[in-house]
């Protein structure tokens, strides 16, 4: 079970190089969140406002609200603007999952879309859900039945696998 969750909005610091090399702190937190475009004229923004003329060079030196991501210095403002919008749409679940799938963003989406069967108070609670709607359990068995062990057994088989976005919420995924 993975636990991961995020609360700040995607954005990225962007240096004038020109300046950091100079010995000046020169740069602007960005919304990441938005056309790659516009991330772009916010950074020509930034390096026309520095204190090094014509400075032209930049890098990402930090980041938050990406979750378990990493994005490195001269990460490319289209994946960064795929994976904000991604996270901005899905909030936790889509940063966990992202972190879950390596920044696989094709994956997240898909799981997200094809195999996401719920959020429950845990795993177990789901395993029991679909157990008692597709299995007839007399009442007589009830008491004997481990829904935990057989929850265990389908994370561990793979079958089913899960992200914990709070305390009492676990996404429940089927396993590819």
């Amino acid at each position: 079970m993975r636990n991961n969750t995020t609360t700040e909005q995607p954005r990225i610091y962007v240096a004038c190089l020109a300046a950091y090399n100079n010995g000046y702190l020169h740069g602007a937190w960005i919304d990441a969140a938005q056309e790659p475009w516009a991330i772009y004229d916010a950074v020509r923004v930034m390096l026309k406002a520095s204190p090094i003329e014509n400075a032209e060079e930049w890098a990402i030196h930090d980041y938050e609200g990406f979750g378990g991501i990493r994005l490195s210095e001269y990460e490319g403002f289209e994946r960064v603007s795929q994976l904000a919008a991604f996270i901005a749409e899905h909030g936790d679940i889509g940063a966990a999952l992202l972190d879950y799938y390596s920044g696989d963003l094709d994956e997240a989406r898909q799981a997200l879309d094809d195999r996401h069967l719920g959020a429950y108070a845990s795993l177990a609670d789901y395993v029991q859900d679909v157990t008692e709607e597709t299995t007839a359990i007399p009442q007589s068995l009830r008491y004997y039945i481990d829904w935990q062990a057989m929850a265990r057994d389908a994370e561990l088989s793979g079958d089913l696998f899960t992200i914990q976005t709070a305390h009492d919420a676990v996404h429940v995924f089927a396993g590819c």
